[in-house]
């Protein structure tokens, strides 16, 4: 089992509310598809706000979301001492291996990637392979609401590991940048209705729009998803 979080289980929880979704036990990894997604996903898309496509908003820049993977959030793993890639890593990968006399760097690990189904090794000198991907991206969220939000929110929403955060294959983190589901969808199709649904959770979580394109995929996309 990876890093227990039992210290942290009360801020878990309440990440859990805000973001609007059930967490997954410590260590399990991206959640397996679940049944009932297509009524899901559909019941998010009527609480969407959808706008006809993604403006273009001045002023982003990653720090506008605050410190890197910072601990100091209100999110799962929050102010435990980690930072949030490293609490991620440890939650999500198998067989994790912590540098010595450390409670948070993980040196390795196994992915079992959700975007291309494939395993993928994780070590820290060559970390890129490895990447912490936003669900909903930060550049997407400026442009589509988050440009209002006080500094802090925008904090916690770039360390939202409950709801938002996947380790995923580098070079597929790459491909996908600052795009929705209209634009991106997982290689892996099994993984496709389980992302879609998580994408319109934060989105609904955090009154962020979605476009009309992401709207129309997400539509589509339930013919495909488990009733």
């Amino acid at each position: 089992m990876n890093r227990a979080y039992a210290v942290v289980a009360a801020g878990a929880a309440a990440a859990a509310v805000l973001a609007g979704c059930s967490l997954p036990p410590a260590g399990a990894g991206p959640a397996a598809p679940a049944t009932g997604e297509a009524k899901a996903i559909r019941a998010e898309l009527a609480k969407a706000k959808v706008v006809a496509k993604r403006p273009d908003v001045a002023g982003y820049a990653r720090k506008e979301f605050g410190q890197r993977w910072t601990d100091s959030h209100a999110g799962r793993g929050g102010h435990n001492g980690c930072d949030t890639r490293n609490d991620v890593l440890a939650d999500q990968l198998d067989d994790v291996q912590l540098r010595a006399r450390s409670k948070c760097v993980v040196e390795a690990g196994t992915l079992a990637d959700p975007y291309t189904g494939r395993k993928v090794a994780f070590r820290k000198a060559d970390a890129a392979k490895v990447q912490i991907d936003h669900i909903y991206p930060l550049a997407r969220a400026w442009d589509l609401g988050a440009a209002g939000w006080k500094p802090q929110r925008r904090t916690d929403f770039a360390n939202d590991q409950a709801a938002n955060l996947l380790a995923v294959d580098g070079a597929t983190n790459a491909s996908k940048g600052d795009k929705g589901p209209g634009e991106w969808m997982p290689v892996n199709r099994a993984y496709r209705c389980t992302w879609t649904l998580r994408y319109l959770k934060v989105a609904n979580a955090y009154g962020l729009a979605i476009t009309r394109d992401d709207q129309a995929a997400a539509q589509a996309i339930t013919r495909t998803c488990p009733k």
